[in-house]
């Protein structure tokens, strides 16, 4: 850990980092690649680049070993060019105007699209569903397909931007999936909140307290929520933890692809400390894990939007997050070094 970094943090939040730190593997001559992480972010459409990108590459630079993005033809041709390091795969599908002449393609199938998506998943580890998706309607009937799939296998899985949208059409498709990650911030949280309560105007605009974040979550059946704001809220419904850590004052878009990203390599390093690829004596639980990666995913990125607003000031981007998510690493987790046993 940087001095410098945790001379600003609280003594709880220091102690919830350090338990953060016992999921994190070493570095060891014995993996072989992939098992530090295979993650796919599903979005990315003819008008959203970016987010996908943003997503996958900060899943990649926290230390991911694979970084997927599945989405259209279109925006692949597009992401592609953004980096050579991603693994894009164009599988996604956008309606389109349709005749009563024409005979049925395979391209309007949403069975016949999430079906392809649905034979990667055993080689991934984690999805991430929404960033770039869009309100497309075969775009989101395909995305509940694959998340019944994932579900079938309690894959982790994190939701944001517009699958948050499915989320509130269809609650059923994650209640009581405890591998479940939700990341609205406080206008997406207050849809989610009017969609599924009996009394939405309880909830105003968004979440004010840890009550109202445990709320929605048992709502949902125990799923994590990452409720964004000046300080983040992460709970279970029983649990709950703050993200006090100091980020920037620019709230340009696409930061929030960082956290997806972020929480996705945090949720593959977890599933790694859980199956004990390496040596280790920590009895951290599956339960806590998850409230674990969630809050060192939400923290690195906190951190990055500090260091990237210290050098660029209002004139920040989100593109300018990725380049410090390392250094976010290493202030406040610091390198994990452990002899090969």
């Amino acid at each position: 850990m940087s001095s410098d970094a945790t001379n600003m943090l609280s003594p709880t939040t220091r102690g919830v980092l350090g338990k953060v730190r016992q999921m994190v593997p070493p570095m060891l001559e014995k993996f072989h690649k992939g098992q530090l992480g295979r993650v796919a972010v599903i979005g990315g459409s003819q008008d959203y680049t970016g987010a996908p990108y943003f997503s996958a590459m900060a899943s990649a630079r926290l230390g991911c070993d694979m970084s997927h993005v599945i989405c259209t033809p279109a925006a692949a041709a597009v992401i592609k060019t953004y980096s050579p390091n991603l693994m894009v795969h164009p599988l996604m599908r956008q309606s389109s105007p349709s005749h009563h002449s024409d005979p049925p393609s395979p391209d309007s199938d949403p069975t016949h699209i999430s079906g392809q998506i649905i034979d990667l998943l055993p080689r991934l580890h984690v999805l991430v569903v929404g960033p770039g998706l869009g309100r497309d309607p075969l775009m989101q009937e395909t995305c509940a397909r694959v998340l019944a799939a994932a579900r079938e296998r309690k894959m982790p899985v994190v939701l944001d931007a517009d699958a948050l949208a499915l989320v509130t059409k269809t609650p059923e498709l994650i209640h009581g999936w405890r591998e479940v990650v939700l990341t609205p911030n406080v206008v997406e949280f207050g849809r989610l909140w009017k969609g599924l309560k009996d009394n939405p105007d309880e909830a105003g605009t968004g979440a004010d307290t840890p009550e109202r974040v445990e709320a929605l979550s048992r709502m949902l059946g125990g799923v994590t929520i990452v409720q964004k704001g000046a300080k983040d809220l992460i709970s279970n419904g029983d649990t709950t933890l703050t993200v006090d850590v100091t980020g920037g004052l620019k709230r340009s878009g696409g930061q929030g692809d960082t956290l997806t990203g972020s929480i996705a390599t945090m949720l593959a390093w977890r599933k790694a400390y859980l199956d004990k690829i390496w040596d280790h004596d920590s009895n951290l639980g599956e339960e806590e894990t998850l409230g674990l990666a969630a809050f060192g995913g939400a923290a690195i990125t906190r951190e990055c939007s500090r260091l990237a607003f210290e050098k660029k000031g209002r004139s920040l981007q989100a593109s300018d997050l990725t380049d410090e998510v390392h250094t976010a690493f290493l202030n406040l987790i610091g390198e994990v070094v452990e002899k090969q046993g």
